[in-house]
């Protein structure tokens, strides 16, 4: 007997069956997963603290969310050390560590509207308003894909496993091609903001771009995106052979290319957190108000207003 989700929960133990019918062909290691789910537990309680502080719901909401999913997935994984053949506990690994970092991701997107409006729209080739949705449909689109397979790779028989697995390769497929797109795009827009220089970019920003903080979060940024792109393509790789390939059975391999990787995005994303690096200014550089719609509302004002004196003196007059 081969197949993991044929083996009934109640027959087989650690005393009574080899690891070969296990779900892994190794005990998860106790010590490492049981410190990713303390370090993901403890940005989680800094980012509600941040939430309560900052005020910013979109990001804080995501990064919470996905958090709260990595604790589980290394919660199961941390049961599988005590017995690899149960199945609840590997299901729970397994979609819950597929699809947290789709979370993560969509806390990076979030960012670049307001890096676009703080730089100055004029310096890019989208609105502002256009990065979120266009790319926040995308992570929703690779988020059901994956949690929907997920759901399906539950069940007990083979073809329904096969049509499980096969959904969660195509989110985490799109997941890379849409990170891969969303990188091109930020660093398509960096060249241009260094092409420009700062002369051309929005005024009302200034103190905030030549900051250093600012400046570490964008790299912070970058390296957290960079590192949710590795742990996808990893993912994609792992997959494409099969819940027992031989990917899927390396230990070392998963602590480093899923947990390292994550651990560094995460805490990136935590350290350095827009509340403070955007320095009072993330409100203000909401793109559902950028600033060339701001100087046509004061320009309307201001034209209105003249009209008003001119109108009161001519009145007068007469």
């Amino acid at each position: 007997m081969t197949g993991n989700f044929t083996i009934p929960d109640n027959l087989c133990t650690l005393q009574t069956c080899t690891l070969a019918q296990a779900h892994f062909t190794y005990l998860p290691n106790l010590g490492g997963n049981a410190f990713y789910a303390a370090w993901f537990g403890l940005l989680a309680i800094v980012q509600i603290l941040l939430l309560v502080r900052y005020r910013i719901w979109g990001y804080s909401v995501a990064m919470i969310g996905g958090l709260i999913l990595e604790i589980l997935g290394y919660v199961g994984r941390i049961q599988m050390h005590c017995n690899p053949f149960t199945k609840t506990p590997f299901v729970m690994y397994l979609v819950c560590l597929t699809i947290a970092p789709a979370f993560l991701g969509a806390a990076v997107y979030l960012c670049l509207s307001r890096i676009v409006v703080v730089y100055g729209e004029n310096l890019s080739r989208f609105k502002p308003r256009t990065y979120t949705l266009v790319f926040i449909a995308c992570d929703v689109i690779s988020l059901l894909l994956q949690a929907s397979g997920g759901a399906i790779a539950s069940g007990s028989g083979s073809n329904t496993v096969n049509t499980g697995k096969n959904l969660m390769l195509a989110g985490l497929i799109f997941q890379v091609v849409a990170t891969l797109l969303f990188m091109t795009a930020c660093a398509e827009f960096a060249w241009r903001v260094h092409q420009a220089g700062l002369d051309e970019c929005d005024p009302n920003h200034v103190a905030l771009t030549n900051s250093r903080l600012f400046h570490v979060f964008l790299w912070g940024l970058a390296a957290a995106l960079s590192c949710i792109f590795t742990r996808s393509v990893y993912r994609v790789a792992e997959l494409s052979q099969g819940f027992h390939g031989s990917l899927a059975n390396q230990e070392v391999t998963f602590m480093i290319l899923e947990g390292a990787m994550i651990f560094i995005a995460a805490g990136a994303q935590t350290l350095l957190h827009p509340g403070y690096c955007f320095q009072g200014s993330w409100d203000a550089a909401d793109f559902s108000l950028g600033r060339s719609e701001k100087i046509d509302i004061k320009e309307d004002v201001a034209v209105s207003d003249m009209n008003t004196i001119v109108d009161g003196g001519e009145s007068e007059h007469k």
